[in-house]
């Protein structure tokens, strides 16, 4: 949207990431559409996957109540779209353009898609108009096959940096080359928790990019990929006031308890979950009344997924205050200054007050 102008504003999803937000621009302008009912996933089954994730970590799910599941259903996970209806695309209609810097244009239907090596890969996705501890975020474990190898294939030309995706009416998705280049599971996804895409969550060929908000990375009912560079062209959100640049910022929230709740004394179970996505996730700590003390944490999955933590507290009467905070495996922990998601992410500390009794 246009620099200075809150993207929040026209997004209506709430809650832990139920609702469903849509907006279109016309002449300059955002609509908000009511929010939409849910459909059911699309029907049908996925070719087994040529190559298997690891299995899980027993203790990848602390199996706290209130705590958010590692995996986040599909009826739950959270949208925001960018077409007042969803498309309606069908594997027989749907193609993959792809063009502009590269030296052998190429265009690939369905089948010739579904004949490419397939994958699973857990990668947890961030809307960057997630708020301190807000619910713009779900944890899926996703069915594609490799994007760079198609684009290498394709015969990418020095200088490209910027790929324009497109979806079927025309939204542009600006994304970086390097990252979808550099080994991480970036994907064309078929699949979505073990079932093909749901139509909202782009039936039937998304793309998924590890590490980067979904403004620029998380392209629904993709059929276009321009190569180019960022001086050539300015995709949708970049054009209002967004980075062209979007890895996601280290950060943490708490699920547990809620924030204003009265509680008994005794121990009390804090718990959340923290993500640095492509970067994993090394210590996650909880302030409570000036002291900060380490949690404890579940398996790590991959470096793209959450990790959920947890704290118990020998909690005494009075009004309490609780932080969070995470420091990912780079070293870096996050910081406590406030920031609202314009241009690239929020930042801050997720932040609640409990009164025990």
């Amino acid at each position: 949207m246009r620099a200075g102008i809150n993207r929040r504003k026209f997004l209506t999803a709430s809650g832990v990431v139920a609702a469903t937000a849509i907006a279109a621009e016309a002449g300059g302008d955002f609509f908000i559409t009511k929010q939409v009912a849910r459909k059911p996933g699309n029907p049908g089954k996925l070719v087994a996957p040529s190559v298997k994730p690891k299995p899980l970590p027993a203790d990848v799910s602390l199996n706290i109540p209130g705590l958010s599941p590692f995996f986040t259903p599909d009826a739950d996970f959270y949208r925001v779209d960018t077409a007042f209806t969803v498309p309606r695309l069908t594997p027989s209609n749907w193609q993959l353009r792809i063009h502009g810097m590269v030296d052998n244009p190429m265009t690939i239907g369905f089948g010739e898609l579904m004949k490419q090596p397939m994958l699973e890969h857990d990668i947890t996705l961030t809307c960057v108009s997630e708020s301190v501890g807000g619910g713009y975020i779900g944890n899926a474990r996703w069915q594609g096959t490799l994007l760079a190898p198609l684009l290498r294939k394709a015969g990418i030309q020095s200088g490209t940096d910027q790929i324009v995706m497109r979806d079927m009416n025309g939204m542009t998705i600006g994304v970086a080359t390097d990252p979808v280049l550099d080994g991480r599971e970036s994907m064309l996804a078929i699949g979505m928790n073990g079932q093909t895409l749901p139509p909202a969550h782009g039936y039937p060929v998304r793309v998924v990019v590890p590490g980067l908000y979904g403004y620029v990375s998380a392209c629904k009912w993709v059929v276009d990929m321009e190569l180019t560079t960022y001086a050539a062209f300015d995709a949708y959100w970049t054009k209002r006031g967004w980075s062209d640049q979007a890895p996601i910022k280290t950060e943490s929230r708490i699920d547990v308890p809620k924030n204003g709740r009265s509680l008994a004394e005794g121990n009390v179970t804090i718990a959340g979950v923290a993500w640095a996505q492509h970067r994993g996730i090394e210590a996650v700590e909880v302030y409570i009344d000036g002291t900060w003390y380490q949690t404890k944490l579940s398996a790590q999955d991959n470096i793209d997924t959450w990790r959920q933590w947890y704290y118990v507290w020998d909690a005494t009467p009075g009004q309490h205050t609780i932080k969070v905070r995470a420091t990912d495996k780079t070293g870096y922990t996050q910081t406590s200054v406030k920031h609202e998601p314009p241009p690239n992410g929020a930042t801050g500390y997720h932040t609640i007050e409990v009164s025990i009794t």
